[in-house]
């Protein structure tokens, strides 16, 4: 049964932006972790891109008898897979700081339990042996939220950067496109969702900003007119994106749907290099303009300037999702197969909080989320920003657990606890709970998920992967082949895994290629 609920702020995705010869001199960022087969140098990177990622700093073991609980902030970020998936086939090594493990896990859809009743969201666990570290147990926290349906208009305001790196190639699509083509089309399946008293403007940004479409209902003479809009667009000029969000969140205001979902969605590959483009003011601007009832989403193309420290910023104060699109079935998947989940928020300020029991627990590590963690205080305030969860999305958690060694009688009593807290749409606090007895068992899903957790461990070159490899997840994936056979992404992530592997980059982590201490140390 879908449950209907009206739309204020909504829930906003936040895109990596990419930007090629369009911005600052080049920065190095990355450590060397960039190597190129065959060479020193990068050959497909222009003069002057710039790659800025914010530095990821892994968790390690917590003891679970000084420190027995964890908190974090949950969504449902994606742009870190697309990212890596980009890196990967352009032939690179992938940079570290750009792999964040759960945006690697959350790319993908699961088969968890849905809400039943009033729920806007259910938790399921699973346990099973951990793949890399045979001492270790891995627990799998399966969030899923209710699929509800949209009550209220929508006003987008399409926010198009048509500056002049917008004309370059994007590989990997269908008939060379362009960034600007691969906008076009992911803009078009947007517009195919839309319902008749829906309404689109256009505005464009580049040396200076226009209104190319004035708001139109998206009836189907309106529709027509909104893709002959996006059809005269060029590319052409630098990227004034500062003033060209100042110009959209007018028409946004200017055309506000009264309970309805107001939203500007910027679709660009760069970051703003005039105007405004400190991190501190944009971050602010964004806070404002979010706390007045119109959203902010942004979609990333192509792989050039990376500005994703200002992306992640943005995403983290502007309440949203992350995404990047860098094919047509990216783009389909995002503004087409969850749309809903993309543009509605079930659960708004979502956090996670799990206590561990010291005579069941000896020790347990968080697997990502590395920039969401927040305080218990944080947790127990309602009035605390955290993250937002879209329409019948999953979110996916993983912890790797030392478990302590049985008394003579045995162990009883439950392994952990586990509490989801949220603000219903209509503004009510929730929460759900669950008790992990460490009975669970092992599913398809949850194999699935520890073999993304141990590419991304792979792919940093985690000092606390030690075991694992590309080779294991593989042949892992291989006994998975039925469940894969209904899934094209999970079909295509099997695929890039072998090109992974394939390049030679990610030989299997030893405990010797820690990057730091050993990856046995407990805080």
């Amino acid at each position: 049964m879908k449950k209907r609920f009206g739309l204020a702020v909504g829930s906003v995705f936040l895109a990596l932006c990419l930007m090629s010869g369009c911005g600052a001199a080049p920065k190095a960022s990355m450590d060397g972790a960039w190597a190129p087969a065959g060479g020193d140098s990068l050959p497909w990177i222009s003069e002057g891109e710039n790659y800025q990622y914010d530095s990821v700093i892994e968790q390690g073991f917590y003891d679970v008898a000084t420190q027995p609980s964890s908190y974090f902030s949950l969504d449902r970020n994606t742009a870190g897979y697309s990212l890596v998936r980009a890196q990967i086939r352009r032939g690179s090594s992938v940079s570290p700081d750009s792999v964040r493990l759960e945006e690697l896990v959350n790319y993908f859809d699961y088969d968890y339990p849905a809400p039943e009743g009033e729920e806007s969201i259910r938790v399921s666990a699973y346990l099973s042996d951990c793949p890399w570290n045979v001492e270790h147990k891995l627990m799998t926290l399966g969030i899923r939220t209710e699929e509800a349906a949209a009550e209220g208009d929508a006003n987008y305001v399409l926010l198009v950067d048509v500056s002049g790196s917008m004309s370059g190639f994007v590989s990997g699509t269908e008939k060379a496109m362009s960034r600007l083509d691969l906008v076009r089309y992911g803009a078009e399946k947007l517009v195919e969702g839309l319902g008749e008293r829906d309404r689109v403007s256009i505005v464009t940004y580049a040396s200076g900003v226009k209104t190319v479409l004035e708001s139109t209902a998206a009836t189907e003479e309106g529709k027509k007119e909104i893709r002959n809009a996006l059809s005269r667009l060029t590319a052409n000029g630098s990227t004034s994106g500062s003033a060209g969000l100042e110009l959209a969140y007018e028409q946004a205001e200017a055309h506000r749907a009264e309970n309805g979902n107001n939203r500007v969605i910027i679709l660009t590959d760069g970051d703003f290099n005039v105007g405004i483009s400190d991190t501190d003011e944009l971050t602010e601007f964004i806070r404002e303009k979010a706390a007045s009832g119109i959203a902010l989403s942004v979609v990333g193309v192509g792989l050039g300037n990376t500005r994703d420290d200002l992306m992640q910023t943005l995403a983290l104060n502007g309440n949203g999702n992350y995404c990047y699109i860098d094919t047509q079935l990216e783009a389909e998947k995002v503004f087409k197969e969850e749309l809903a989940g993309t543009l509605y928020t079930v659960a708004k300020d979502a956090k996670a909080g799990v206590t561990f029991r010291e005579d069941r627990v000896t020790s347990y590590r968080l697997l990502g989320y590395d920039t969401k963690l927040i305080s218990e205080e944080d947790f127990e305030n309602s009035e605390k920003d955290a993250g937002e969860i879209g329409s019948n999305l999953c979110v996916t958690v993983l912890y790797e657990l030392e478990l302590a060694e049985p008394d003579a009688e045995g162990t009883a009593g439950a392994l952990a606890e586990v509490a989801v807290r949220y603000k219903h749409t209509e503004g009510e606090d929730r929460e759900t709970a669950l008790t992990v007895t460490g009975e669970e068992g092992e599913t398809d899903d949850a194999r699935f998920a520890a073999c993304v957790a141990e590419f991304a461990l792979v792919l940093r070159r985690s000092k606390y992967g030690a075991g694992a490899s590309l080779e294991n997840v593989l042949s892992r994936l291989e006994s998975l082949e039925s469940y894969l056979a209904g899934d094209v992404y999970k079909q295509e992530f099997r695929q890039l895994v072998s090109e992974a592997d394939a390049s030679g980059f990610y030989p299997a982590l030893r405990p010797a290629d820690a990057a730091g201490s050993d990856a046995e140390d407990v805080i």
